[in-house]
């Protein structure tokens, strides 16, 4: 890996190198500042500091997707992006609806706890989603996507101390059209879409939008028993926005109303081993499988998952001439119901109900404008709050499948959560001499939260905290020449305690742990060259990371459960690393686009109470050996689109190619050492279940545009993972109990049929 950081280096140093000395990129006039470069024609505008900016010209690492780039890979949600951007990493979380594992340059907290804050943000039309449940998002009606890498606090929602996925939709256009698609493919996956957009004014000024998804499929697993398949899906999103811009006025606002619902089986596989309690009770095949192949035969019994989540966002924008005022109000509502097969074995040993009600309310206020020549701002303030309830019905060893856990248990846990959040936030740039721009600004953000946790209605344990943080941001760009950008940043990112939602004693449940603080460097640069064909970014950062919070599961034989899941801050932790992406279009038919990003991380005085193997007292345990999780030190993508006119429409093609290097997906108890007694002992890295082997992931897809019927219409063969690279995307181990996992996506393929009007 230092090999890898070491010639990467020898890369950036040259580029930079190349910025200042290359006669080839000198240009006979003065360079223009970067708001006022022109746009030319295929140029990607993004809001990624909430202005409007040329993606070249933009100070921070973001990496855009616009409509076209989904559409020719034939991207179906949001996991489809791994590998797309440097250090991008997202995965399906199986334990809670359409939830998201995400990480952005090594920073993530997998979790489905509501009461959790999200590491990386990702913030649909404006709105920050609150968790990580719902953020696993469908890809039609999109606009464009903007990856942002790095602390975000200053601009988006809740702080974001991993960095943001900004999702705009499409807005309604106020004229008569639409588009309708279905695809059908391996799995029985059957995918129809359909957005339609109507004037409800005669000058087009206001229109109104309807929209209707819906995807479902037979899942992946096969049931062992019986070899029928497993892990189905059937999903739904429907719902209609209202545009209303009257022409001259300045003024913009659009109101969605939608609705998400989900029902869904979310299987695990056994990957209990030799040694743990449950692998005595289970049948001898079911014990010491492997975490690659055999994830994909499952023995569990039958589970079901129930999602509802209606929303509603309100935007308005008013530009005055000198001032653009906006207003952005969410609203977000879940309730689930799901059944879940722990354990993951033939035997009933650890079944569980999962009841939960959430509810968020944000609202946003901001203002840009300009302040002479050189000064330009965006100032705003910002409110959050949550309430959430859960209720866990657990049937342990009961051996009664038949029983529901609602009658089994009469002993349920019981969560209430809230959060209630203010901030203030101010972003500069300030244009302080020819061809240099100082960006600077920062947020100050003061949470409360509380939550209790109870058995049978008995109370474990409870607790309110406040929690609260400055968070300056500080860059500098230098623009060489027209073609030529170079930048420098310090940012701070600041992700707020809270409360462990699995506590099983008084003394955890009550205990707050700290915010986490994360302190990032970084320096980079863009460059456009060969008459803007080729446009080359690189950047190389370094973050500190202070007051790391980390899941940690113990064997708890006071507490209900016999285990429980606390939430500590466990030390630092340092991160350091280099992106590279370009785009070229050698040709009008031709756009390769590619990414690197390697990682280096290690942690620094990780150390929590665990209990001795062989005096059974709580000792320390020291896990700074052990991997941070979701931080492959590797991360690549390959792609390219051929287009061919035809003389009935045009063809296109694309190939992708992913790498994703190895990872781990849970703080875990691996090989140990050291004092067995007394402690400290040693954790000499992870549990090799929680780990994820090498991926190489090609996708391809073939599509041909034509008229049919006087309408625009769009045939495209697609395939995902043709490699067939199977193994894991989720790995999980309990306390010496068992340990569970589910499986990445095996090949597939299919067709899409679309049409426009």
């Amino acid at each position: 890996m230092n090999r890898r950081i070491a010639f990467a280096s020898t890369i950036l140093s040259s580029g930079l190198a190349l910025c200042f000395g290359s006669p080839a990129l000198a240009q006979d006039t003065e360079p223009q500042a970067a708001a006022e470069q022109p746009v030319g024609a295929g140029e990607i505008i993004v809001t990624a500091r909430r202005r409007e900016e040329r993606l070249q010209d933009t100070p921070v690492a973001v990496t855009a997707v616009n409509a076209a780039m989904l559409e020719n890979k034939a991207a179906v949600n949001i996991g489809d992006l791994t590998g797309s951007a440097p250090n991008l990493l997202i995965t399906n979380q199986n334990s809670g609806a359409a939830a998201a594992n995400l990480a952005i340059r090594g920073l993530t907290y997998a979790d489905v706890e509501k009461s959790a804050e999200p590491t990386v943000g990702v913030v649909v039309d404006g709105v920050f989603i609150g968790t990580s449940t719902g953020q696993f998002f469908d890809f039609f009606d999109i606009e464009q996507i903007e990856v942002l890498r790095g602390p975000q606090g200053t601009l988006f929602g809740r702080n974001t101390i991993g960095g943001v996925i900004n999702i705009r939709r499409s807005k309604p256009t106020g004229e008569f059209g639409g588009k309708v698609e279905v695809s059908y493919g391996k799995f029985d996956t059957l995918a129809t879409r359909a957005v339609i957009n109507a004037p409800l004014s005669s000058d087009g000024s206001v229109g109104i939008k309807g929209f209707y998804f819906h995807n479902e499929t037979d899942g992946w697993y096969k049931q062992a028993q019986d070899g029928s398949p497993r892990g189905f899906s059937n999903n739904e999103n429907f719902g209609a926005a209202l545009r209303v811009a009257p022409a001259g006025s300045g003024f913009e606002g659009i109101l969605t109303v939608e609705k998400q619902v989900q029902k869904y089986d979310p299987v695990v596989a056994s990957l209990t081993r030799t040694g743990e309690v449950f692998c005595g009770l289970i049948p001898a095949e079911q014990c010491n499988r492997n975490n690659t192949t055999d994830l994909y035969t499952v023995f569990g019994q039958a589970n079901v998952g129930r999602y509802s989540a209606p929303a509603a966002t309100l935007e308005m924008n008013y530009d005055t001439g000198d001032i653009t005022l906006t207003s952005i109000t969410g609203w977000r509502k879940s309730k689930e119901n799901q059944t879940q097969d722990f354990d993951g074995s033939s035997v009933d040993l650890y079944y569980v109900r999962r009841l939960q009600d959430y509810e968020q309310w944000s609202q946003e206020f901001r203002a840009a404008g300009k302040i002479g020549d050189s000064l330009d701002y965006v100032v705003g303030l910002y409110y959050f709050k949550s309430d959430y309830y859960l209720a866990q019905y657990s049937r342990v060893f009961a051996f009664s499948p038949d029983i529901d856990p609602l009658i089994f248990d009469t002993n349920p846990q019981e969560v209430n959560g809230r959060t209630r959040s203010i901030a203030a936030f101010g972003d500069f740039n300030w244009a302080f001499a020819d061809r240099w721009r100082l960006s600077f600004g920062g947020r100050f953000t003061r949470d409360k939260k509380s939550l209790d946790n109870s058995f049978g209605g008995n109370l474990i344990g409870a607790g309110s905290d406040t929690f609260k943080k400055f968070t300056p941001k500080v860059g500098v760009d230098f623009r060489p020449n027209e073609e030529t950008m170079i930048y420098a940043s310090w940012s701070q990112g600041f992700r707020s305690g809270g409360f462990s939602p699995r506590a099983g004693t008084a003394a955890s449940a009550s205990q707050s742990y700290r915010p986490e603080v994360v302190d990032s460097f970084e320096i980079g640069s863009k460059l456009e060259l060969f008459d803007r064909k080729l446009q080359f970014n690189v950047a190389a950062f370094y973050s500190k990371y202070k007051n790391l919070q980390q899941n940690n599961t113990l064997n708890c034989p006071s507490c209900a459960t016999g285990n429980e899941t606390i939430t500590s801050n466990v030390g630092s932790a340092k991160i350091k690393g280099l992106e590279f992406d370009f785009t070229a279009r050698p040709t009008p038919q031709l756009t390769i686009t590619g990414s690197l990003g390697l990682l280096d991380s290690k942690f620094k005085d990780f150390i929590v109470g665990g209990i001795s193997p062989l005096s059974g007292a709580v000792v320390p345990y020291d896990y700074s050996r052990n991997d941070l999780i979701y931080n492959p030190d590797m991360t690549a993508s390959l792609a390219a689109d051929y287009t061919v006119p035809t003389s009935f429409g045009e063809i296109i093609a694309n190939l992708t190619y992913r790498y994703i290097g190895r990872y781990d997906q849970q703080i875990s108890l691996g090989p140990i050492s050291g004092d067995l007694v007394n402690g400290p002992i040693i954790v000499n890295g992870n549990d090799p279940r929680v780990r994820t082997d090498k991926q190489g992931l090609v996708d391809a897809s073939l599509s041909t545009n034509f008229t049919l019927a006087g309408k625009e219409a769009k045939l495209t063969i697609f395939g995902r993972n043709l490699a067939n690279d199977r193994g894991p995307t989720h790995g999980f181990t309990v306390g010496g109990l068992w340990a569970f996992g589910t499986a990445r996506e095996p090949r597939t393929y299919g067709a899409t049929l679309g049409f426009k009007f």
